[in-house]
């Protein structure tokens, strides 16, 4: 290996440091999480198959509403971040109020939608072959799941506010902290009232949706209550609520730079929805061996999802600076660096293929077909490596008509369609349409690798001050 191609793929020990200090504790905070939520998983599924399904459904719903939730908080970020890079404190308390506005409406809309649609929504998943009792069934668990968890939006929408601001301002240990409370908190609650413990009744998929809004409660109470004791650290909480005013030419931008973010996430979520609604019409056996599959995809893929949300943030300071050839040198070192981990948790992803499924009482057919789903993924898995990195390197720039091509129009306009065409008008199995639908991430893989060599996101967006008029 020449020293050329180390010295332009490979950092110093120092870089790594720093790299690491950002995404280790997104690593571990997301680990822990989705550890959790698969512990509730299995929980949930150790009660029964039927069970399974109507959460697994309800949770693709409300993945929706999460990513929707995140693309509003990335769009905002993007200046956050920019700003943070400058020092320019008042512009970050802008960005935070900003974000209120916005993911408190999501939150209202997103409590609306499936209060209305919520029984319509879940049967879409519930076409494929079964029983129409058990379809009835799972139909039931999944409305009772949703409508508990539905008071857990606007907590964890202003929850997410907060962790979202302390991130791209170089904190994350206490985002971190509060999210692994509150996974503890879940877990703890998970026991007591899935399964009846001390006492408690045992409310099962009920019992779930209450720890989970619980734990939701007490994330936001330990990030906002030490956020604010802590002004001198985080400077930008700091006078944040003397006024949610904030200047009429910084929402321009923000809405020009952000809306495609929040449009893209939540287009992007709803053709994730769609693929899986396309897998379901293949049977019932289906959505409970997806449900195992991405639960498990979950836990292993934070390590290169982290190191993605580090490439945004890493990258946007170093253009937030005006160092643009420092944000190229790091942005090539960090999606190297994210590629090799993700070779790595593709063997250790691929490896638990024969036992993960095992751990649930699903039926042989259901645990066969997960393990199947969990081989094909891995194969295909530093291809998502390398997306998700070149996402974050365009966003970092504020490019996000870019990234709204990139990801979403892609997905509606490849993925989607063909798997709309394969599952409605074809015989093909399952595994060839799951198949199908991971080789497409090698395509959209190399598509994100010209648009960063090409330098397309090259761009400082908070050069000017924002001043003037507030809204």
């Amino acid at each position: 290996m020449s020293n050329s191609f180390l010295k332009k793929y490979v950092g110093s020990r120092q870089f790594y440091r720093t790299t690491l200090s950002i995404a280790l504790p997104i690593m571990l905070q997301n680990g822990i999480t989705n550890f959790v939520s698969m512990l509730d998983n299995v929980m949930i599924g150790r009660v029964g198959n039927l069970e399974m399904t109507g959460v697994a459904i309800a949770n693709q719903l409300i993945f929706v509403f999460n990513l929707c939730i995140f693309g509003a908080l990335s769009g905002v970020g993007i200046f956050g971040a920019q700003y943070h890079g400058r020092g320019d404190h008042e512009g970050v308390r802008n960005t935070f109020r900003i974000k209120y506005y916005v993911c408190l409406l999501l939150a209202v809309a997103g409590i609306v939608v499936f209060s209305v649609f919520g029984s319509q929504l879940v049967s879409l998943y519930l076409r494929g072959d079964g029983t129409a009792e058990n379809a009835a069934a799972s139909l039931g668990f999944g409305i009772d799941y949703l409508q508990v968890m539905m008071w857990s939006f606007v907590p964890y929408a202003i929850a997410q506010i907060y962790a979202s601001t302390l991130r791209e301002t170089g904190e994350t240990v206490l985002p971190m902290t509060a999210g692994i409370v509150a996974v503890i908190v879940n877990l703890s609650f998970n026991y007591i009232l899935i399964y009846g413990h001390f006492g408690a009744p045992a409310l099962g998929v009920k019992g779930a949706a209450i720890a989970t809004v619980i734990s939701r409660f007490v994330e936001l109470t330990i990030v906002a209550f030490v956020t604010h004791r802590r002004k001198n650290r985080y400077v930008f909480i700091s006078g944040v609520y003397r006024t949610m005013r904030v200047p009429l030419t910084l929402a321009k931008k923000v809405l020009v730079k952000g809306l495609p973010l929040l449009l893209n996430e939540a287009m992007w979520a709803a053709g994730v929805a769609m693929l899986n609604q396309c897998y379901s019409l293949r049977g019932q056996d289906v959505v409970s061996a997806t449900n195992i599959t991405n639960t498990l995809w979950n836990v292993v893929s934070v390590t290169f999802m982290a190191l993605g949300v580090t490439v945004g943030i890493i990258v946007g300071h170093d253009l937030g600076s005006g160092d643009t050839e420092r944000a190229k040198s790091d942005d090539r070192k960090l999606i190297a660096f994210s590629l090799f981990m993700a070779i790595i948790v593709a063997g250790i992803y691929a490896a638990l293929s024969p036992f993960f499924p095992k751990i649930y009482n699903s039926p042989d057919d259901v645990r066969s077909l997960a393990g199947l789903f969990i081989v094909i993924g891995a194969i295909f898995m530093p291809f998502d490596a390398l997306c998700h990195s070149s996402y974050f390197t365009v966003r970092a720039g504020g490019q996000t008509y870019i990234t709204f091509l990139f990801d979403s129009v892609s997905m509606w306009v490849m993925n989607v369609p063909i798997a709309f065409v394969l599952s409605r008008y074809t015989d093909v199995p399952i595994s060839v349409l799951y198949g199908c639908m991971q080789a497409l991430t090698a395509v959209k893989a190399a598509v994100g690798i010209v648009l960063v060599r090409r330098g397309v996101w090259i761009n400082n967006i908070v050069e000017e001050k924002n001043a003037g008029q507030r809204m």
